[in-house]
């Protein structure tokens, strides 16, 4: 069942459309068995690239849709609706693209960011290190200058579409100090660039997850994004807008969810009517449809603040931590509503509860969403009028 949505113009309302006829077509039949079968979907990528739907936040004068970041996000939550792996590649596609956009020189997004908003060149995202988790100023991953080239050596752990990928936005310390890092493009066939072996997940297997390896790589000073010593920052703002990416992804994911437990729900019957007429059970699904459009409510929310050129860091943490814990329960009561089918592979609701978990982990655990919120609130001077008490 669609969710239903307030479109800001008739081409957005178009837009999401095109997609759902899209993702019913050609990603709906293949999900199960590339899920089951751990294939990475690439052909899929390039559908969705020729499509438009891989760079539809970014300017048209660059290949890009043009679109606000709120219709991106919702074109986002309708593939993910059907297939969160493909959902969450779109995103990661997006966030690789950043730096480019936001800190290339114009020469350096004319030739490179074009192929990679057509699809054409899939991207991934080179931040997160084995030893330093939520900590990326504690990475080890070098970048040496030699004359009009950097050297990188370092492994990259976590890695989105790793092995797959025909770039990686990398980032890399360029000196010793803490927040001495900076970021960089790096061709997939540069030499001495390899992947792992795909890590083996709990969900999400048709996306691959590898440790990309840097064994001196040798690239060019023109590859560098921004100046030495920006990376660090790069990396966070990108974060901000990754992590609604995600937020929408664990929002169609619930979408998903309540949208096949609701169809159970209507089918099954016992005591001679659908169990969806039982009121224990019509109470779990409409929590679960709260739960699905709080998380859409704040995520765009925070999508709109971004639009208009405000801040959106908190705003974005709050969606991310709010859309992910839902996701987590949603999926969680879908199995329950599914009874011992929920439990079986014969339903894909088992497969959503595994995808949504790590939800709650990528682009900063809910934990670090949780500092994140937290932190600006000791900053915010809301509440600064002084408090009295009352007297009795």
């Amino acid at each position: 069942m669609p969710a239903t949505r307030v479109m800001p113009t008739q081409e957005a309302a178009d837009l999401i459309g095109l997609t759902r006829e899209l993702v019913t077509k050609e990603l709906a039949p293949p999900v199960a068995r590339a899920e089951a079968t751990e294939t990475f979907p690439r052909d899929i990528f390039r559908t969705l690239g020729r499509a438009g739907l891989l760079s539809l936040p970014y300017p048209e004068q660059y290949g890009g849709g043009g679109q606000p970041y709120e219709v991106y996000l919702q074109v986002l939550e309708e593939i993910a609706a059907v297939w969160s792996s493909v959902g969450v590649g779109v995103s990661v596609h997006a966030l690789s693209c950043f730096g480019l956009f936001t800190r290339g020189t114009e020469e350096q997004k004319q030739r490179w960011l074009p192929d990679m908003l057509s699809g054409e060149l899939l991207g991934a995202y080179c931040l997160s290190e084995a030893h330093a988790g939520s900590d990326p100023a504690a990475m080890r991953t070098t970048a040496k200058r030699d004359g009009d080239e950097y050297v990188l050596n370092g492994a990259k752990a976590w890695t989105t579409h790793g092995g797959h990928a025909d770039f990686y936005k990398v980032m890399a310390r360029t000196s010793d100090d803490r927040n001495g890092i900076s970021c960089f493009l790096v061709p997939a066939d540069a030499p001495g660039l390899y992947a792992d072996p795909p890590e083996r997940k709990m969900g999400l297997t048709g996306s691959a997850t590898a440790t990309m390896r840097f064994e001196g790589v040798r690239i060019p000073v023109e590859r560098r994004l921004g100046a030495e010593g920006e990376g660090l920052k790069i990396a966070l703002e990108g974060l901000d807008s990754g992590r609604l990416g995600i937020a929408a992804v664990a929002t169609g994911l619930a979408q998903g969810a309540l949208d096949t437990a609701i169809a159970y729900a209507k089918e099954r019957e016992t005591f001679g009517k659908p169990i969806i007429e039982h009121q224990g059970l019509a109470f779990v699904l409409a929590d679960m449809e709260a739960a699905v459009q709080s998380a859409r409510a704040t995520t765009l929310a925070a999508a709109r603040r971004r639009d208009q050129g405000l801040p959106f860091s908190r705003e974005a943490s709050v969606a991310k931590l709010v859309a992910t814990d839902n996701a987590m329960k949603v999926t969680t009561d879908a199995v329950q509503v599914l009874g011992g089918y929920g439990y079986t592979r014969d339903f894909p609701v088992e497969r959503y509860m595994r995808e949504a978990k790590v939800m709650q982990i990528f682009e900063g655990t809910n934990q670090i969403q949780r500092m994140v919120i937290g932190r600006a609130l000791s900053k915010d001077d809301r509440g600064t009028v002084s408090v009295t008490k009352e007297n009795s």
